[in-house]
């Protein structure tokens, strides 16, 4: 799988989540999708989107730093440096995130997986 799909995949993901665009997201994620939050919290997919369509969590604005994808051959992953303005369960701050994200390809259409949020 060339790193050019996960890229522009993970770009969109970042902008709909800043969008709130839950049938977006929706049709991005993988249906057993996990986000693991900085805390270590697992959260599952239709919990994460519950969330932001309830508003607990809005994402504001999200700048990608620095990424990197998996070497070919490995599998798909990308790893972003993100400065993230979001409000988490009423908390509003702009987090320095480590996004590491995990990529599945069924039938031509690649999903994400997984994330794993840590701070830099």
């Amino acid at each position: 799988m060339s790193t050019e799909p996960i890229g522009s995949l993970f770009e969109t993901m970042c902008q709909a989540m800043v969008a709130g665009d839950i049938e977006e997201l929706d049709g991005l994620l993988a249906e057993d999708f996990t986000l693991t939050h900085m805390t270590g919290y697992v959260q599952s997919k239709a919990e994460w989107l519950d969330a932001i369509a309830s508003g607990q969590m809005r994402y504001h604005r999200m700048e990608t730093v620095e990424a990197t994808s998996s070497p070919e051959g490995t599998p798909p992953a990308l790893t972003a440096r993100t400065l993230t303005d979001a409000t988490i369960w009423g908390s509003r701050a702009t987090w320095r995130l480590t996004l590491h994200a995990t990529f599945e390809a069924h039938d031509g259409e690649v999903t994400v997986t997984r994330t794993v949020a840590s701070t830099w």
